[in-house]
């Protein structure tokens, strides 16, 4: 259906792309705030161009859906669709760190169907595709499997009193690389009680899947791509013997920043 080692090709073009702006390495970017606290930058637009066409190009039957792009409901007509986030984590981009990703994803009739997600500043290309499994830089992966709720690893800057049992581990700021954490066994636990979009991590959570780790929202309940509306309330990825205790730790404060929250940070 698709050429994968050509999609694997554009999408590291993206990545070099992005590091001829990335601070870290001497580069100089523009960036500017789109309004709430949410930081754009040139590299973002200049990569959402550049994957727009080479990815239209490579499948022209599917739609589009990206976070610089503008949302066009035809879309929600096509079974295929690319869901994708130029830049995932450009606070870190602007910032010369290195924790944020391109991060594509191929969505069939609302479920990732094949992911990439490419960080040139970490040196990690990671790949999966449904049924097929997940690799790190051609390394496939076993994601935790972790049994015990006290001590599990969770990328984190700081933990909330609640969550002291756990472990603090390295924070990106992309949360696609913080669901790939759990993909690669490097974390034991990925959540989030925010609102946040698709293309943050269609791609991510496949590769977790597909790794055997468990995922959903906070809640428990299954995730799906090429909505209507394109949010979506709380990540849990997770080793899979900790998914029930994960909802039991997190629900009730997921279903009060829920009631308080009117829409994405």
């Amino acid at each position: 259906m698709i050429d994968f080692t050509r999609l694997q090709a554009i999408v590291r073009e993206a990545g070099l792309i992005a590091m001829t702006r990335w601070p870290g390495a001497g580069n100089s970017v523009e960036s500017w705030d789109k309004g709430e606290n949410d930081p754009v930058c040139e590299a973002d637009l200049e990569v959402d161009a550049f994957l727009r066409r080479e990815l239209t190009a490579l499948l022209p039957s599917a739609g589009w859906l990206s976070e610089e792009s503008a949302d066009a409901a035809d879309r929600l007509q096509d079974r295929l669709v690319w869901v994708v986030d130029p830049i995932d984590g450009t606070r870190d981009f602007i910032r010369g760190r290195s924790g944020w990703a391109v991060s594509v994803a191929l969505v069939s009739s609302g479920r990732s169907l094949i992911a990439c997600l490419e960080s040139p500043p970490r040196a990690e290309s990671w790949h999966a595709t449904a049924g097929r499994g997940a690799t790190l830089n051609g390394v496939r992966l076993q994601a935790s499997t972790r049994t015990e709720w006290e001590g599990a690893r969770v990328p984190a800057a700081d933990l909330a009193k609640a969550d002291k049992v756990l472990t603090a581990v390295e924070q990106p700021n992309g949360i696609a690389l913080r669901a790939a954490m759990v993909a690669a066994n490097q974390a034991d636990i990925l959540a989030t009680m925010r609102w946040g979009y698709e293309w943050d991590i269609a791609a991510a959570t496949l590769i977790a899947r597909e790794a055997g780790a468990a995922v959903s929202d906070i809640f428990g309940q299954p995730l799906g791509y090429n909505k209507r509306d394109p949010r979506s309330f709380g990540l849990l990825v997770c080793a899979p013997r900790l998914q029930a205790a994960a909802i039991e730790h997190f629900g009730e404060r997921a279903r009060e920043r829920l009631g308080k929250a009117s829409g994405p940070e």
